[in-house]
């Protein structure tokens, strides 16, 4: 929480691993504390800054060609209590993240929605358990008539909007750009901008559903090539693709055997060959995260924060002059070619995010994360 008050500038944050007595007695005794209080509306509002929604993400596998995560959205610790209670009797440890439960997809959605949440299909286009990525072309071949009732998904760090829009059940649901984030310091490598009254969960459940004025107003997120899962990428020398979707070969050493990149896989499964956004839809703004940015270590990145409050003024607002005079003309140009979306980028896929590409750029870390 101080991570996104201090750092990011983030008014409303899902901690997704809520299912977990732990993290449940740690919400206990910052409330007991008097560090964190019930929000009216739903959430517990840390310090006076930022709102924290109970949330629990989990795993159903035995649907579809193979196994999704699924993320319920709670509006307090009453109700996330209950659901875990459920859950507990399905899960073989319900102290660790994301595990696998026993019920069905449409039973965790009558379960999130029975204890006052709902139900959004996470990272849903990542061929590592994300539904279109890994489970299933179609809502409803899990879920049925049921599937109306979901109405909000959330994209993943390898698609953006205009991907999402090839697929034309998408059009009345609004997505979600979150950040997945194993560690602090990637809170807001992916956010929404939501327009509302107030940070809390009814005024979140509004915007996703565009009720009373509210809405999602903006996507936030890395371009889908910094994605480590944009193209298919050969299990045996880790060749990425760079052929036309799909690929379902490597061009280097001609294995067969490839994790499936989300483009490659929205080339199979779209029924649109172009996007086709709905009327309001907000628009999905690229970025590249400061961690990213060729030149910026840990000192540097100390330095604009210092300076500027938070890494979204950095990277969406201060002036060309202002960000060279605290981090260099090199790093400043860097982060306004990042801004304007000219910063050249070679595709990432299985497991390895992409790079930024180029003279004089030096290249973007590579590197292999846990998780999606």
């Amino acid at each position: 929480m101080e991570e996104c008050r201090r750092r990011k500038g983030i008014d409303l944050v899902a901690v997704v691993d809520c299912a977990s007595p732990g993290v449940r007695n740690d919400i206990r005794r910052l409330l007991d504390a008097g560090r964190m209080a019930p929000e009216p509306g739903g959430g517990l509002r840390f310090d006076g800054g930022p709102v924290l929604i109970p949330a629990v993400e989990v795993e159903i596998g035995g649907e579809g060609a193979g196994p999704a995560h699924y993320v319920l959205y709670f509006p307090d610790l009453a109700s996330v209590d209950g659901a875990a209670e459920v859950l507990g009797r399905t899960i073989r440890n319900i102290q660790l993240s994301s595990q696998r439960t026993r019920m069905r997809a449409k039973d965790l959605l009558d379960l999130a929605e029975g204890h006052g949440g709902f139900l959004v299909p996470a990272h849903v286009f990542t061929p590592h358990k994300g539904f279109y990525g890994a489970c299933a072309p179609r809502l409803e071949d899990v879920f049925g008539a049921e599937a109306a009732r979901v109405f909000a998904v959330e994209l993943g760090l390898s698609a953006d909007t205009a991907m999402a829009d090839r697929l034309s059940e998408l059009a009345s649901r609004a997505f979600l750009s979150s950040s997945d984030a194993h560690s602090p310091e990637r809170i807001g490598r992916e956010f929404s901008a939501l327009e509302v009254e107030r940070p809390s969960f009814e005024e979140l459940v509004r915007a996703l559903k565009r009720n009373g004025g509210r809405r999602v107003a903006a996507n936030y997120g890395l371009d889908p090539r910094l994605g480590k899962y944009y193209r298919s990428a050969c299990l045996a020398c880790g060749q990425v693709a760079g052929g036309p979707p799909p690929v379902h070969r490597c061009g280097r050493c001609g294995s067969d055997r490839m994790v499936k990149g989300v483009l490659d896989r929205l080339e199979e499964i779209a029924d649109r060959s172009n996007p086709e956004s709905p009327p309001g839809r907000p628009p999905y703004v690229h970025q590249v995260p400061l961690a990213f940015v060729p030149g910026v270590g840990p000192r540097t990145m100390a330095r604009l924060l210092d300076a500027f409050g938070t890494e979204m003024s950095v990277l969406h607002r201060i002036p060309a002059e202002e960000l060279a005079a605290v981090a260099g003309s090199d790093v400043a140009g860097r982060i306004l070619l990042a801004r304007e979306g000219r910063l050249p980028l070679r595709a990432g896929g299985g497991g390895v995010y992409g790079r930024v590409s180029g003279p004089g750029t030096g290249g973007l870390r590579t590197e292999t994360l846990r998780g999606c």
